[in-house]
């Protein structure tokens, strides 16, 4: 498909100047969501894809219970905080791309944390101008202020149907009774026993007496469950304010945190205008800024554009695409952070002239250097999130991806309420040129400041056509950007909804300059050729991703949905009624 739009350039420049310009501001408006449709034979089979078979189930019975995608997608997310606490929760935030099908519209809810006041350029520094790694992703002096529970508050306000104490029920019932440890969780626990173990409270709810629980072992977290309740009778106040607000304040500073009242009771959700691309009949919505995920997605299917990428051999694909992320990602590096707190040249970056600069720059037989591009050394934030895809039966739908960061986020639990905080303060620049917990480094546009959201690289992204729509999205830290783009070729090249998903994966971000990949994606011959053209490949060592995706086919009415082999998630097609 991508092949033709080399035919339809004019068309795309002017598609892009008028979408960005869209796209450079923020928005609150609150126009009340779709109504109901009554026409039967408008209607289309719903689906629910996540990463926990649990919470796929709570959203298919909001949906047969009368809620519209948005309540469906509150009661996904809410259910993967508890089932998931390695992934998101209501200590963490994330990004939710929504589709209004009466209104052919599009929003970006951010709901991404924010630092706290006292926060300040150089807040993790020691003494001596070091970076104090501890403090920035342990405990919580590494927590932004939490988003997620704004965002329930929000979208079941201005674009549910159903209350909260109806979307959030599954998630406090499976919290109060408990789930059963699986092997996934075992696994991710085994990343942050160490500094679990620190902190009494969450040793208490995730460990088995102080130690990884066996497969079965319940997981219960009553405090959880009763702050969740708060905020589903009592709104943003339920969790921002009063009881569930003071306990969250005392503990926090207790333990070396620097919040504030005024830091929970200020925040909000942002409306931000989503970026949109057209290409030809095919429009590609994605995530704005401060995620990365958007730009970087849009300048590779951009450099993409003056190629027919899909006949080439295998190892000239590879690098060719090698070749596209490398360029997307030292722009994200250069350029990117929270667009309230600085300039973000997106129509630049989006522009057709930046893509044709690009390609000038790539030589098919040869890899390019990443430090002959010049510009800033990457930074990128956690390797666990989360993401969830959901369309109902009206075509309304939703891309969201949530994280806490690192597997347990900052492993510190709040006595009391049983909420687990994020450490997404490490995906600010703690300082410029230094790296955080991935090895990677940062640049002045990402530095922390107060009340600021850190660069993320989530990208909630949906694909929509007069003939089909893909709803997209996957967690994994910087890699998050390069499993989207390869899921997205994948559905333009008429593939399979399955096949998105479980797709071999490879990687580049610009800096470390290397391929990173799967252990299965490439052959021994291919290894050797895409060496021969001066690649570095590194094996990660294990599968990454947990893509959650659904393709609508409009001309045959038929939904499918797939969650991604590689985790423990459900995708179920929900039929007519």
């Amino acid at each position: 498909m991508l092949a033709s739009l080399r035919r339809q350039r004019g068309l795309l420049r002017t598609a892009v100047s008028f979408f960005l310009l869209l796209s450079l501001s923020s928005c609150t408006l609150f126009d009340p969501w779709f109504s109901p449709s009554t026409d039967t034979s408008a209607r289309i089979p719903a689906a629910v894809a996540s990463a926990h078979p649990l919470a796929t189930q709570a959203g298919l019975d909001i949906l047969a219970a009368g809620g519209n995608a948005v309540d469906a997608a509150i009661a996904v997310a809410a259910s993967l905080g508890v089932v998931e606490p390695y992934s998101a929760g209501i200590g963490g935030g994330g990004f939710w791309l929504l589709y209004d099908a009466g209104e052919d519209r599009y929003r970006f809810i951010d709901a991404r944390e924010t630092a706290p006041a006292a926060a300040h350029r150089d807040y993790y520094l020691d003494a001596d101008g070091r970076v104090n790694r501890d403090r920035a992703i342990n405990g919580p002096s590494a927590a932004g202020i939490p988003g997620q529970p704004a965002a329930f508050a929000h979208l079941s306000e201005h674009y549910g149907q159903l209350p909260l104490t109806q979307t959030l029920a599954a998630a406090i019932q499976q919290a109060r009774d408990g789930f059963a440890v699986d092997e996934k969780y075992r696994s991710w626990l085994g990343f942050r026993l160490e500094t679990l173990r620190r902190y009494p409270e969450s040793a208490r709810i995730f460990l088995q007496q102080n130690e990884i629980p066996a497969v079965g072992h319940i997981i219960r977290q009553p405090d959880l469950a009763d702050t969740l309740t708060a905020l589903a009778r009592q709104g943003h106040a339920g969790f921002y304010q009063g009881p569930v607000a003071e306990r969250l304040l005392t503990e926090v500073r207790r333990h070396g945190g620097d919040w504030s009242a005024a830091d929970l009771a200020d925040y909000r959700v942002i409306e931000r205008q989503p970026l949109q691309v057209q290409y030809g009949e095919l429009k590609v919505i994605s995530a704005p800024p401060p995620s990365s995920g958007g730009i970087a997605l849009i300048q590779m299917l951009n450099m993409l554009n003056h190629y027919t990428w899909q006949q080439l051999p295998a190892v000239p694909q590879t690098h060719l695409l090698t070749e596209v992320m490398r360029r997307a990602y030292r722009d994200r590096a250069e350029f990117l952070g929270d667009p309230d707190f600085t300039k973000v040249p997106v129509s630049m970056l989006l522009a057709e002239q930046r893509a044709a600069d690009w390609v000038k720059s790539i030589n098919m037989d040869s890899a390019t250097p990443s430090l002959s591009l010049s510009g800033s050394k990457t930074h990128d934030g956690g390797f666990h999130t989360t993401h969830l895809s959901v369309i109902d039966h009206q075509g309304n739908m939703v891309s969201a991806t949530l994280s806490i960061n690192l597997p347990f986020g900052s492993a510190f639990t709040a006595a009391g309420t049983g909420v687990l905080l994020n450490n997404e303060m490490d995906d600010f620049s703690a300082k410029p040129g230094e790296p955080n917990a991935y090895g990677l480094v940062g640049n002045e546009a990402n530095a922390i400041a107060p009340g600021k959201r850190p660069l993320s690289s989530m990208t909630p992204t949906i694909i929509n056509s007069p003939q089909q729509a893909a709803i997209l999205g996957t967690p994994g830290g910087s890699r998050i950007i390069s499993m989207v783009f390869l899921g997205a070729l994948e559905h333009l090249q008429g593939k399979p909804v399955e096949d998105w998903v479980s797709r071999p994966r490879f990687h580049h971000q610009y800096l470390p300059d290397r391929i990173e990949h799967e252990p299965d994606t490439f052959s021994a011959d291919e290894q050797e050729a895409l060496q021969a053209l001066g690649h570095q490949l590194h094996n990660v060592g294990r599968d990454y991703g947990n893509m959650q995706a659904i393709l609508w086919n409009k001309a045959t009415n038929r939904v499918s949905a797939a969650a991604d082999p590689r985790g423990l998630g459900h995708a179920e097609v929900k039929p007519l009624p």
